[in-house]
């Protein structure tokens, strides 16, 4: 018998992603970078949020760059291991 995922932890990894691409956004130097690996324009962003594999695409790049990973991690009190484990249930989905 195969596994439902709950919609719970999906849920979650959305949210954990959707939060960081906030951080992201807020970081001019990480947001011209993102930009630049993704070749989105900042308008195109919100747009691009709904498609497949984007928020994974965006833990990819936080995780990434470690550095602003763990500060961001820090600064919400979250383990680093969350978005590792987000990222890859956000990557089954597609």
């Amino acid at each position: 018998m195969v596994q439902k995922q709950t919609s719970a932890p999906i849920d979650a990894a959305e949210n954990l992603a959707i939060n960081a691409l906030s951080y992201i956004a807020g970081e001019p130097d990480l947001l011209r970078r993102f930009l630049a690996l993704t070749g989105l324009e900042s308008t195109d962003i919100r747009k691009a949020a709904g498609e497949p594999g984007f928020l994974a695409g965006v833990l990819d790049f936080l995780m990434d760059h470690e550095s602003a990973l763990l500060t961001y991690a820090t600064s919400i009190d979250r383990s680093p291991n969350e978005f590792v484990r987000a990222r890859a249930l956000l990557s089954s989905l597609n």
